[in-house]
């Protein structure tokens, strides 16, 4: 006979009739301003390529890049395309028709619930546009309605740009593990951010406000601010900026 789980709370509190949420199995992810879909190397690289081409700074903090030739990038499109963890999205902005970018959900462990986003790479085109934005929404709420308890976003501690973006979008700050790797032959300290479960109904709806078409002048222009929407959200802020 099996025994009740202790209900004592300082074991942590109960997670009744948890089910493991699924894996990532190919789903193509669609909104107003970006489309989603599995990485490839025959339908993206070239053109992702081109995206990127001359903007070498796109992998100053990223384990790979600069790509020096077309070819040289195809062969790593295509080394890491379909493979079950990280898992590679291309991203198309609709308002240009192109691809410019790339993204993926990794280190997943369904069994502990968690999943980080990473390895993104946007070409300067895509950079503080709304399809940006909605790309990182769209793969949020996936892992959320799919069951994940947490989102997480991890960075090179030095990478400004990569920290604001995070608490942006309403990650909150849980602090740096120093020497965490080595990247290119040099150190990288790690700044952790995350997401769980119980902030998604709040932040879903600070995305849909920001997304709405409302939120946007006739120039484009923002009229409220994703960080001051999600900011009502976030438990713990990034102390360094």
């Amino acid at each position: 006979m099996t025994k009740k789980p202790s209900e004592n709370p300082a074991l942590g509190t109960p997670v009744p009739n948890w089910v493991a949420p699924p894996t990532p199995q190919g789903e193509e992810l669609s909104g107003r301003y970006v489309h989603l879909a599995p990485l490839s190397a025959e339908a993206h690289a070239a053109l992702l390529f081109r995206a990127f081409d001359g903007h070498d700074g796109v992998w100053d903090y990223m384990p790979n890049g600069p790509f020096s030739s077309a070819s040289q990038y195809h062969r790593w499109v295509r080394d890491h395309a379909g493979k079950a963890d990280p898992y590679f999205y291309a991203i198309q902005n609709l308002e240009t028709e192109d691809w410019e970018g790339v993204a993926s959900h990794m280190r997943i462990a369904p069994e502990a619930g968690t999943i980080e986003v990473g390895y993104i790479s946007y070409a300067p085109a895509l950079q503080r546009t709304r399809a940006a934005t909605e790309a990182m929404y769209l793969m949020m709420k996936w892992a959320f309605e799919a069951g994940y308890r947490r989102y997480e976003w991890k960075c090179n501690a030095l990478n400004a740009p990569s920290r604001r973006a995070a608490q942006r979008l309403g990650f909150s700050y849980e602090g740096v593990f120093r020497q965490a790797a080595v990247v290119k032959g040099r150190n990288r300290d790690t700044a952790w951010f995350a997401i769980i479960d119980a902030e998604w109904p709040a932040l879903k709806e600070a995305f849909e406000a920001w997304l709405a078409p409302t939120n946007f002048d006739n120039t484009g222009k923002q009229i409220e601010r994703l960080g001051d929407l999600t900011r009502l959200v976030r438990v713990a802020g990034d102390p360094t900026l």
